[in-house]
């Protein structure tokens, strides 16, 4: 338990997207200064490449990058989400304490495993806040998981109007604008009429409803999928290429099969869907989001997208072993797919060359398959 019960203990967790507003709800909400370090940038990748072991995922690099900016910010606790299971995020706590711990770091480290469901998330906030207070934890974990499902709808409006917009960059604009709206709301009571009004600020967008806009999936680890600066903004560049986005693979999908109780999820979670969709090609969980990855795919397909995406970190063996199976799924489901890998070397221009191919590879199809149809119809 934390022994400075001040309300001045900062605490910082690392970027992986727009995270950060949801912690930093709950935190707040019991009574600990978020630390929001600086959002993930070369400096980070550069701080975390330099203390990691070379073979190491990319996600680990730039969390441990985001803790030493975090620390040397003024930080007194970095808090890592881990998992048991298959995939090295298992291990990456110990590593990283250790690994701050011989730079001379002495920032207090915790960990929280989500797989503990609401039993881990409130011994985690009771811990670092030194409270005991149930109603007060509960409604931190509340507006924490609201905000989540929030930023996820959210997202959803910025890729439509992305793919739409006139103006290039002016949907991103009204978002981060929407964004504001929603991390200034401190109780679940105001957060539907924030809400509310952040999605009208991302509609003032001006579209083309005209617009001929292609529909792809995008899977893979999850944090390459949700963090822009790890998967190089690729929304962006595929909104300005007349492209909407859906992330198969959000905060949100992942909380409903490890933190939801059963009572209050939907009819089908996306681990149950998984299991479900992935049998034919992978009979067991392999790790990471392996499964979740495979099954999206054949999902995609089923509910007539142009293409999908799957991104990954360099070196990730779940992810591997489903680019091994991606070339059977693709041929008997006749979708586009393109398999992206990234590390701190990626090149920019290459990486933007292949999803333009890949773009105009989707938009020939589509084009094709219309004129065949028509053809069909008018025989």
């Amino acid at each position: 338990m934390v022994k400075n019960k001040s309300k001045n203990i900062k605490v910082a967790f690392p970027h992986m997207g727009t995270i950060s507003i949801a912690w930093a709800a709950g935190l707040r909400k019991v009574g600990v200064e978020p630390y929001i370090p600086p959002y993930t940038s070369k400096k980070t990748l550069s701080y975390g490449t330099k203390n990691s072991p070379e073979a190491i995922c990319l996600p680990y690099k730039l969390i441990l990058g985001n803790f030493i900016e975090a620390i040397e910010g003024g930080a007194d606790y970095v808090a890592m989400i881990t998992s048991p299971g298959i995939c090295r995020l298992g291990e990456y706590g110990n590593n990283i304490y250790n690994t701050l711990k011989d730079l001379g770091y002495n920032a207090n480290y915790r960990e929280l495993s989500l797989y503990d469901g609401i039993k881990g998330l409130y011994k985690f906030l009771k811990d670092i806040s030194g409270k005991n207070d149930p109603i007060l934890i509960l409604r931190a974990i509340n507006i924490t998981i609201r905000k989540i499902f929030v930023i996820d709808d959210l997202n959803t409006a910025l890729s439509y109007y992305r793919a739409r917009e006139i103006r290039f960059g002016d949907a991103e604009k009204n978002y981060k604008k929407a964004l504001k709206i929603i991390d200034k709301v401190t109780s679940t009571k105001n957060l539907k009429e924030a809400y509310e009004k952040a999605l009208k600020e991302i509609e003032k967008t001006e579209i083309d409803k005209d617009r001929e806009v292609l529909y792809v999936d995008i899977t893979g680890e999850i944090y390459l999928v949700n963090d822009e600066f790890s998967n190089q903004y690729i929304e962006r560049e595929l909104g300005r290429m007349g492209v909407e986005t859906r992330r198969s693979l959000t905060v949100g999908s992942f909380l409903k099969d490890a933190i939801i109780p059963k009572a209050f999820r939907g009819p089908e979670t996306h681990l149950q869907r998984a299991e479900k969709m992935a049998k034919p090609y992978l009979l067991r969980d392999i790790g990471g989001d392996a499964m979740e990855c495979i099954s999206d795919v054949v999902f995609a397909k089923t509910k007539g997208k142009d293409g999908i995406i799957h991104i990954s970190p360099f070196t990730c063996m779940p992810e591997i072993m489903s680019q091994n199976i991606f070339p059977t799924i693709r041929n008997e489901h006749d979708i586009p797919l393109l398999a992206l890998i990234m590390d701190e070397q990626t090149g920019r221009a290459g990486y933007i060359t292949r999803l333009e191919a890949f773009v105009d590879l989707m938009r020939r199809k589509k084009r094709s398959n219309k004129i065949k149809k028509e053809t069909s119809e008018i025989k």
